[in-house]
């Protein structure tokens, strides 16, 4: 019988919130030349001499926030996806779990996966939406260890899964168990990039010239920005809700050519503009982390609260959802 491995991947967490251990995974990660795509040399003094030694205390902190006995949500809801996913997968698949920076690393994971002999190999980068920073980057580490091995086994590629129909259902479920409706307005927010990042991916011209917020195409199929608003569409299909209702937004920004508008922004200006209560949902996310737990749920909560709303509540990542697994089976299986 053919057996296959399919190996989920995620971006990673440092080992434990110490800031160690923070800056050791903040210098792979901002090391990457695909998340900060400068000239080497320049990359690793800005990222070591710089970033990582200003960052690295801050950066600690609010993974001390995150941390829980379980330890790091990325890991153990990934994990907690991964068995889940065995169980419902058939018996000819066997199911791996990685993370791209820090632990367990795709190098030691795929060397396991080349042991064990499989005829076929499917690897499922946990974005929903193509980004050169976080499914290119998976794809090119895992073509590059593979490359290196005796045997390459036949092999399947997921880079994106966003207009997945049981996706798409899977986050429609979890909206609307959060009482949606009751709520003047929802953000759906996505992961910020640099303008730069998407433009490449239609010739280096503005997602303007292509329409990206409002249709997607052949020409900009590739662009993150074009997903994204592609992505909110057909969840608010689903729900039912008018484009009124809702806005798409970025956050995590660092700089100011990054998409927009920003997540954060748009929190302070709906406060201030008299509205009470916001619902975010963090499409870029399937399993909860630093950027949900910290970023959305506290830092945001406080600026709205601050700026005179009244309730700011964050949608959980779908993390080990059931729908979620029976979505993954059926990208993986189809």
């Amino acid at each position: 019988m053919t057996k296959t491995a399919v190996l989920i991947i995620n971006l990673g967490t440092p080992d434990r919130p110490s800031r160690k251990a923070v800056a050791k995974f903040l210098a792979e990660f901002l090391g990457d030349g695909r998340v900060i795509d400068l000239p080497y040399l320049f990359r690793k003094l800005l990222v070591n001499l710089i970033i990582v030694p200003f960052r690295a205390g801050k950066s600690a902190e609010m993974y001390r926030q995150l941390w829980t006995k379980k330890g790091s949500p990325i890991l153990y809801n990934t994990q907690k996806l991964s068995n889940k996913l065995q169980k419902q997968l058939p018996d000819k698949y066997e199911v791996f779990m990685a993370m791209r920076y820090g632990k367990p690393s795709m190098d030691e994971i795929l060397f396991e996966i080349e042991a064990k002999q499989f005829n076929k190999l499917i690897i499922v980068p946990l974005f929903p939406q193509y980004a050169s920073s976080t499914s290119g980057t998976i794809i090119e580490k895992a073509l590059n260890i593979i490359s290196r091995r005796n045997y390459v086994p036949e092999l399947k590629i997921i880079s994106e899964f966003y207009q997945n129909s049981f996706f798409i259902k899977a986050w429609a479920d979890k909206i609307r168990k959060s009482g949606f409706e009751n709520y003047e307005h929802i953000l759906f927010s996505f992961h910020g990039l640099p303008e730069r990042h998407v433009e490449r991916t239609h010739e280096d011209k503005a997602c303007s010239v292509f329409n990206c917020e409002t249709t997607i195409h052949e020409q900009n199929h590739a662009c993150y920005r074009a997903q994204s608003y592609e992505n909110a569409r057909l969840i608010a299909q689903e729900l039912g809700i008018t484009e009124k209702k809702y806005t798409v937004c970025f956050q995590s920004r660092f700089g100011k050519r990054w998409l927009s508008p920003f997540t954060e922004d748009l929190v302070m200006e709906s406060a201030k503009n008299g509205v009470k209560k916001i619902l975010v949902v963090p499409l870029s996310f399937v399993a909860d982390c630093l950027e949900t737990i910290v970023e959305i749920g506290t830092e945001y909560r406080e600026l709205f609260t601050q700026n005179g709303g009244e309730k700011l509540e964050m949608v959980d990542s779908l993390n080990d959802d059931d729908l979620w697994v029976e979505s993954l089976q059926s990208i993986i299986v189809d």
